[in-house]
């Protein structure tokens, strides 16, 4: 399957949809960055080189970045089979993307949007294999007023994400329940989760829209911080579906190279975050071994928090579209510029 070389402008997007910290959301505006990819794209020669090496190489090799949509992989990664597969962990996407798109990498656990955006920059020589973190964004407050998005009206809501996934979630479940996002409340933006929280611990503000494991970390900080509303449940209530945060994207000549042995890696991941959800203590070990998480003590009480799932076939397909079709409709260059088609989403 013939790719083509992107790199600095390919680069330039994944930075903008990289995970901050070690919550799993988008960073900055991603419509610059994805009509840079674009031209980049167009631009480029293309080459077989590295898609025909990479189908000689005997172990699939994945990239796994810091965060919840790492979780999952780490029993899979300590297993005995694990020499079947080669294990990379990433600080951000911006050193992954360029890596898959160059045949260099086979799979990648990337948030959502990044995998739209890959197939349609790739001319859809990616796929995503399923769905394997929910949302892990949550509206925290320092006080006891919000027990409902309602109570949100007329508030200050900080949150990160301007221009990007957490704003268009945001909007979105504001809007569901009627409240408008540019005059029934005041939102506004920071660089970085801990700028946020530095906010609430001052005083300046009570409301907070933060990503976990960061949530459970600020909760130990800040006296009187309590989970106020758990997004993916708000998301839920209006949209039908379940709000997406991570996936495992896949390049479609690996898969095809040996279906069979994607077949296998794709069972032990099922196990692996079976296990995740049900061995919390000695996935949170792993986390910290594998460097997933810093410290065992805060990945074991953000697990339960992070919805790490194995998510495959029309559930996966009906969760992701909903969440595109969203997004898409925020900004088209959240999702690479058109919603993928059906070949983006692996059969098995």
């Amino acid at each position: 399957m013939k790719l083509k070389r992107v790199f600095a402008a390919v680069t330039a997007f994944a930075m903008c949809a990289a995970l901050v910290g070690c919550g799993a959301e988008a960073a900055v505006s991603e419509s610059a960055a994805g009509s840079a990819v674009e031209s980049a794209v167009e631009a480029a020669p293309e080459t077989e080189e590295t898609a025909d090496a990479a189908a000689t190489e005997a172990a699939l090799r994945i990239a796994g970045l810091k965060g919840p949509t790492t979780m999952g992989l780490v029993n899979l990664m300590s297993d005995e089979v694990a020499s079947s597969y080669d294990f990379t962990m990433y600080g951000a996407a911006d050193e992954i993307v360029p890596l898959l798109v160059k045949g260099e990498l086979d799979a990648a656990a990337v948030p959502a949007n990044l995998a739209a955006t890959l197939y349609n920059k790739t001319n859809g020589a990616v796929e995503v294999a399923c769905i394997n973190t929910l949302g892990v964004l949550y509206i925290v407050e320092n006080g006891d007023t919000v027990n409902s998005v309602g109570d949100l009206k007329g508030q200050t809501i900080v949150t990160t994400g301007k221009g990007a996934t957490p704003e268009y979630v945001l909007r979105y479940v504001l809007s569901e329940n009627g409240i408008d996002p540019d005059k029934d409340v005041t939102l506004e933006y920071t660089s970085e989760a801990t700028e946020a929280l530095s906010k609430v611990q001052a005083g300046e503000a009570n409301i907070a829209m933060l990503p976990q494991p960061f949530v459970t970390s600020a909760l130990s900080q800040v006296e009187g911080l309590r989970v106020a509303l758990d997004m993916n449940e708000e998301w839920q209530k209006v949209a039908g579906s379940k709000l997406v945060t991570g996936v495992l994207v896949v390049r479609k000549d690996a898969v095809e190279n040996d279906p069979e042995a994607f077949a296998a890696f794709m069972d032990g991941y099922k196990a692996s975050v079976e296990a995740a959800n049900n061995d919390v203590e000695g996935t949170a070990a792993l986390c910290e071994q594998y460097g997933v998480v810093a410290k065992a003590a805060l990945a074991q009480k953000a697990l339960p928090q992070c919805n790490i799932v194995f998510e495959t076939g029309d559930e996966m397909k009906n969760d992701l579209a909903t969440y595109f079709n969203v997004l898409y409709a925020a900004d088209p260059a959240s999702v690479g510029g058109s919603l993928p088609a059906d070949d983006f989403y692996y059969v098995g």
